[in-house]
Order: structure tokens, then sequence, then C-alpha cells
């Protein structure tokens, strides 16, 4: 029987559609951008964005996995753009990703998801484990969690072994102590394979597995995650 302790735990698309997030969050820092830096939307909302985008990622490459870094450097530099002395471009961009990332953390939970994290929280040492950059406490959900690693942690982005090995590594367990959690076939659940955990995958939209990604149980729903979390651990 595996001596299972350890849980990590995606966030964005097993917890929450991260779509929907992002896009109240993005209205949210328009209306911002609007009222107190008129021109600024307008370069944000141009064709020059994608190219602003590019440059940012060229000049800082050693910080790609930083999202909340790199989307503040777009934002200094669409103030540049639109006027803005150097500092005042660097303290409007702060405020403007201030409001997006509130939103960014105001997140609606998919259903079974509370039910789950209390659960699994007192069984299990629990770690969110993310691309993004998500606030496990200002959405609401940090009691739950020991700890948690994102990619601008850790410097490297999941499927990466890394992410799967820093909470392994910090707790000090073995791969097979440890049980993913994910709804992304390869970023989850063929990293955490890779490395020897057992894994979950949260399938809530009926994709099609794939045949060389096999995780060690599936789920369609997250009221199911602790008969599957059962059935790994009381093999």
């Amino acid at each position: 029987m595996p001596n299972v302790q350890l849980i990590t735990l995606d966030l964005d698309n097993t917890l929450w559609d991260v779509d929907r997030v992002i896009i109240a969050a993005e209205k949210e820092m328009r209306a911002w951008l609007e009222q107190n830096v008129a021109k600024s939307l307008a370069i944000y909302e141009s064709d020059v964005l994608p190219e602003i985008r590019q440059d940012v990622m060229a000049t800082y490459a050693n910080q790609v996995h930083d999202l909340s870094f790199m989307r503040t450097q777009v934002l200094v530099e669409v103030m540049r753009r639109a006027g803005l002395g150097q500092q005042a471009a660097i303290d409007a961009a702060q405020q403007a990703f201030e409001v997006f990332y509130a939103g960014r953390n105001r997140v609606i939970l998919f259903p079974g998801a509370l039910e789950m994290l209390a659960d699994l929280s007192r069984r299990f040492q629990l770690y969110a484990l993310t691309n993004g950059n998500a606030d496990i406490h200002r959405a609401g959900i940090g009691h739950f969690f020991a700890g948690g690693f994102s990619s601008a942690e850790v410097g490297q982005k999941k499927p990466h072994a890394d992410m799967f090995n820093a909470p392994l590594h910090k707790l000090g367990l073995q791969a097979d102590q440890g049980i993913h959690i994910g709804d992304h076939l390869t970023d989850d659940i063929e990293g955490a394979s890779a490395v020897g955990m057992h894994s979950i995958w949260v399938n809530l939209n009926g994709i099609q597995a794939k045949q060389n990604i096999l995780p060690s149980q599936e789920v369609t729903h997250l009221n199911e995650i602790m008969h599957a979390v059962a059935k790994i651990t009381d093999v």
C-alpha cells in the first residue's frame, strides 16, 4: 500500500474556469486604464500590443515564467508609449496590474471544490502547484494548503520535473508518496508520472485521453476525487 502523504494540486481549470476569471479581470483593468491613463487603453487595445509583448519577452527572457512580472513590464511599456515618464509609467503599471490581479484572484470555484479541499487537507499535506500566478490566499482557499509552488518561484513550468520535485524535496518524500491532481494531460499527468508520482486527471470536459499518457485515476467531477485517492492509497 503506497504511503501517500502529499497531494499536489493544479489550480487553473482544475478548481475554476481560468478563462472566465481572466476575461473579467481584463475588463476591470481596461476600465481603470480608460479612467486613469486614457491613451494607454488605446495602445493596449491596438495591434502594437503583440509587438510590445514580444519585446518584453526578449528583454526579460530569464523571467518568462513569472507571469505577474511579465504582465507588469508590458504595462510599463504601454504607459511609456502613452507619454508617461519612466517612474510614472512604473507607478501606473503597478496600479493597473493590481486592479487586474485583484480580479484574477476573484475566482468562482467549480462545484465540489471546497468540499474536496477540506477532505484532502484533513488527510494529507496539500500543496498548490501552478504554472499560473493565482494566489491561494487571495483566492480564499489558502487555509486548506500547507504551501504552494508556482513556475515563477521554481523557474520552470510543468511538466518540468523541477516543479513536481519542489514539494517532494521540501517534505523529504519519495515520488510515490505523492499524488498530483490536475486537468492538463501533458503539464499535469505526464509531468507527474515522469517523476514517479501518482496522478489523478480531472477531466471535466470529456476530453479524449491520449494512449501514451495514462493517469493513475481519472475523474469527471471534483466530488469523485476522494474515491480516486482511495483507489490509489488502498492498492
